[in-house]
């Protein structure tokens, strides 16, 4: 394999055909699809007229699988089981950091709705209810027999 395929990326691009990753990572296109089908994480976009587009993170992917394919000698599901416990890490603090925000936010919250006295603050607006709805009808057709039988409407 010849030159170091690194110094082949174009730093001003953002995205790459089948053929430039190809070519970049010295493997055939068929190599690449079947790479996509074996690997979940490589997921190259596909624009309008259905073309693969890699991004500069699923070139350097492409280029990790193949150095652990070829060079370090892993198999296919040696190359999974790396990948896959690099995302469950990430999964686990991606967890704990969704945990703490939360909380975070709900003490945000409960320090908002309370009044300077530490008392929660009764609500302006009263809860909507099917006895609130009827007690309100009733209201209104008495007033409208007050009125001499002219209804108003809710």
């Amino acid at each position: 394999m010849g030159s170091s395929p690194q110094k082949q990326l174009n730093t001003d691009k953002l995205f790459y055909k089948i053929g430039e990753v190809s070519g970049i990572a010295e493997v055939e296109a068929h190599v690449l699809r079947y790479w996509e089908s074996e690997f979940s994480f490589l997921k190259p976009r596909k624009n309008k007229t259905g073309q693969r587009v890699y991004s500069r993170k699923d070139v350097e992917q492409v280029l990790k699988i193949r150095d652990l394919l070829y060079k370090e000698k892993y198999t296919i599901a040696g190359v999974r089981n790396k990948f896959g416990k690099k995302s469950q890490n990430r999964r686990t603090v991606s967890i704990q950091t969704v945990q703490g925000v939360k909380k975070k936010l709900k003490e945000i919250l409960n320090t908002l709705s309370k009044s300077p006295d530490g008392k929660r603050p009764r609500s302006a607006v009263k809860k909507v209810t099917a006895k609130n709805k009827a007690t309100a009808k009733k209201k209104a057709s008495e007033k409208a027999e007050e009125n001499g039988g002219a209804r108003l409407f809710l």
